[in-house]
């Protein structure tokens, strides 16, 4: 992934999955696309208890924990 939205969300009371889910949303009104990766920190997908459905889901340890990098794969 070239480039991306980077999204911040903190609220570990929220499920991953739902997170997720709020920065594709965003990133799909502010571009008119849906994403389809995501890149978060390893420590995040530890704490993981369901995967988002249509998004791949990636460690990559450039991102902070809490930040969401999501995009496109391509």
């Amino acid at each position: 992934m070239e480039w991306g939205l980077l999204w911040f969300d903190d609220n570990r009371k929220t499920a991953f999955a739902k997170r997720v889910k709020a920065a594709a949303r965003h990133y799909r009104e502010k571009f008119g696309r849906a994403p389809d990766t995501c890149y978060v920190h390893p420590t995040v997908l530890s704490e993981v208890d369901t995967m988002p459905k249509g998004i791949d889901v990636l460690e990559s340890t450039h991102i902070q924990p809490d930040h969401f990098w999501i995009g496109l794969k391509s």
